[in-house]
């Protein structure tokens, strides 16, 4: 077995390390509270230890919880320095948050190599890794927006839109109430099943098939912005009309997919049916639909994501003292750009956790399928 393995990640870091200590101090002279000499060195220490690590022949495990500890370490005591010192910190500073993003970097990389034995094993990684990539994201951001002194008003550091979300909790609340609890899941509901509906219409008459589609089409192409006005005058300014503009939008997804996943069943099984005399409704439902099922999930995936911006761009144009574009669009005008961006940082998270249930049902539903059969190891 090898000593020594290399890691080009690890090769770099340890040069940037080299840099930085050229370019010292890590912040500036007139800094309202200098970076200790001690807290620099233990900086470095866990970088050059991560580095090194890296080229090691260790258990992938244990190579991983090096290079995570070594990075994430080196990280957390650099973001905390910046307390005080914002808009004062040096070239070398941002030098050495390069040098553990290599790092995580080939963290991210051992952990991807890992095959789990058990379920739990693998869900495990599938939450860890994409953690860790969107946890340097935010340090990064962090890092560049306080470390450069960045205004708020441009880009707000992710503590402060932390400190926003954590103070603004029962505003946020109402938001979502207004904008997800209503407008996205009952237009997502109607939308979804009036296309569901609309779509075995169209699959058992070819009039219908052939005249809807292409009018199907046509509409998605709408722009919301056209439509969501129109949709206020109609139904007013409360929910209704944002779940209005919801249904339009996630009608058409769901026809043309589920026509589309009805054609999927093949020519040889539909045969089989045949023989047996089945008829159209016991071929509908023992074959045609559980083939369509891919499709249709694949329509609920889409319109979860399509729902949200459609509520919320809706919301631009007309709702009452609440909702998440009722915030975003006030809180823009008045500069209060935290707010803004703690709005969307809840929309993400909620559209994220919407998607993600729905892809659960997914896989308890078409688990016999060969696309979800083919994803485990």
């Amino acid at each position: 077995m090898k000593a020594l393995r290399f890691s080009w990640q690890g090769a770099l870091a340890l040069l940037l390390c080299a840099a930085a200590v050229a370019m010292l101090p890590l912040f500036a002279a007139d800094a309202a509270s200098p970076f200790t000499g001690g807290m620099t060195i233990l900086v470095f220490l866990l970088l050059i230890a991560a580095a090194v690590a890296s080229f090691a022949s260790l258990g992938p495990a244990l190579l991983a919880t090096a290079l995570f500890i070594g990075a994430h370490g080196a990280a957390w005591l650099l973001l905390s320095g910046l307390t005080g010192n914002e808009g004062k910190a040096q070239l070398s500073f941002f030098v050495l948050i390069a040098a553990g993003w290599l790092l995580a970097w080939r963290c991210v990389s051992v952990l991807s190599s890992i095959r789990p034995r058990s379920d739990l094993g693998n869900y495990g990684l599938r939450l860890l890794i994409p953690a860790i990539f969107g946890a340097w994201i935010l340090i990064i951001w962090e890092a560049v927006t306080r470390g450069a002194g960045v205004s708020l008003v441009l880009l707000p550091p992710p503590s402060s839109i932390g400190a926003r979300i954590a103070g603004s909790l029962p505003t946020l609340w109402t938001d979502v109430e207004q904008t997800i609890f209503r407008s996205v899941l009952i237009g997502y509901i109607i939308g979804c099943a009036s296309g569901f509906i609309v779509a075995i219409l169209a699959d058992r008459f070819a009039f219908l098939r052939r005249g809807l589609l292409p009018i199907g089409n046509f509409v998605s192409a709408l722009p919301i912005i056209g439509v969501a006005p129109i949709m206020v005058m109609w139904f007013g300014f409360d929910w209704q009309s944002k779940a209005a503009v919801v249904v339009i939008m996630t009608f058409f997804p769901m026809l043309v997919n589920t026509v589309a996943g009805l054609a999927a069943a093949g020519n040889i099984e539909r045969d089989l049916m045949r023989t047996y005399a089945s008829s159209y409704w016991q071929t509908l439902f023992k074959l045609r639909l559980p083939a369509a099922a891919p499709f249709i999930f694949n329509a609920l995936k889409i319109n979860s994501t399509l729902a949200m911006i459609g509520a919320i761009v809706a919301e631009f144009f007309g709702t009452p003292m609440s909702g998440m574009g009722f915030r975003i669009s006030t809180e823009n005008g008045r500069l209060n750009l935290d707010m803004v961006w703690a709005e969307i940082a809840v929309a993400a998270i909620a559209g994220s956790v919407f998607y993600g249930i729905v892809a659960i049902l997914e896989r308890m539903t078409t688990f016999w399928h060969p696309s979800i059969r083919g994803g485990k190891t």
